[in-house]
């Protein structure tokens, strides 16, 4: 099972030329997808502490506490790398569609 998954895999790969061809694609689309990661977290953000400002903590206001920046880092991390992860995968899909070629190893 192991050979079919070893040749899977290298038909999937792209050649060095799709690699070179998908990086101002992935450029554009992980600017776009930063944007977009921002906007949810801020409103996921709101939803979860309903009584706090519009903007999340800061690590440097002191205003908050430790834990409340911690917890906010982490759910701010959380949706970054979701969002990161399903731009990554969509936009490489899209890139095969156009070209033929998966733009990964």
């Amino acid at each position: 099972m192991s050979q079919e998954n070893d040749g899977a895999r290298r038909e999937a790969a792209g050649s060095k030329s799709a690699k070179i061809l998908y990086r101002p694609f992935g450029l554009a689309s992980s600017i776009v997808g930063g944007v977009v990661a921002g906007q949810v977290f801020r409103r996921v953000y709101k939803r979860v502490a309903p009584g706090h400002p519009d903007d999340p903590p800061k690590p440097l206001e002191s205003e908050y506490s430790l834990r409340e920046i911690v917890l906010a880092s982490l759910l701010q991390g959380a949706i970054f790398a979701l969002v990161k992860a399903l731009v990554d995968r969509g936009g490489a899909r899209v890139f095969q569609r156009w070209t033929g070629e998966w733009p990964g190893d």
